[in-house]
């Protein structure tokens, strides 16, 4: 079994300078301030929003009054357009059912590390008006890389060669001289 509780004396108390115990009150009581960041941990509801809508962005045409919030959302929060939800592989379903949000998305993401990686999927792409549409306007807004420019006028040569409806053809064909 076991065994009575074996006694020991406490260790005696170590003296200690007055110059050592300073770290335990560094300053005086009262003196300093509890800094609290109130936004860390909270929901951020207009991000969720944002990231709702760009949900439904992807997979179909936004109506106008939810199109003007998600561009007024983006307008206001910078650093909103990282956390929306878009990806380089996501960018051609948006493009396509929501060439304004397109735009706007990819103005702001100008300055991002991840921008070659939107044009390579935007050259890349199937060419259509709204694809057209989207590059036409990011040539008007900004100056875009020259090889990003004449890769995506190469790809629509050859795009609008190939189609074999002639109004389609044309209507291409037009919109991409907008480019010379």
């Amino acid at each position: 079994g076991r065994g009575p509780p074996l006694r020991r004396p406490p260790p005696p108390m170590l003296d200690s300078r007055e110059d050592e115990a300073l770290w335990l009150y560094p300053q005086p009581e009262g003196s300093f301030s509890l800094l609290w960041d109130h936004s860390m941990c909270a929901d951020n509801l207009k991000g969720a929003e944002v990231r709702e809508l760009m949900g439904k962005a992807f997979r179909g045409p936004l109506v106008p009054v939810q199109q003007q919030q998600v561009l007024a959302e983006l307008e206001g929060d910078a650093k909103l357009v990282y956390h929306c939800g878009l990806t380089p592989k996501r960018l051609p379903d948006l493009v396509e059912n929501n060439p304004v949000i397109a735009i706007e998305v990819l103005l702001k993401l100008m300055s991002s590390s991840q921008l070659t990686d939107y044009f390579s999927v935007l050259v890349n792409m199937d060419i259509s008006l709204h694809s057209m549409e989207v590059v036409n306007r990011l040539t008007t807004a900004v100056d875009l890389p020259t090889e990003f420019v004449h890769l995506y006028i190469s790809n629509c040569i050859s795009s609008c060669e190939s189609i074999k409806d002639r109004y389609m053809q044309n209507r291409l064909v037009r919109l991409g001289c907008g480019f010379f």
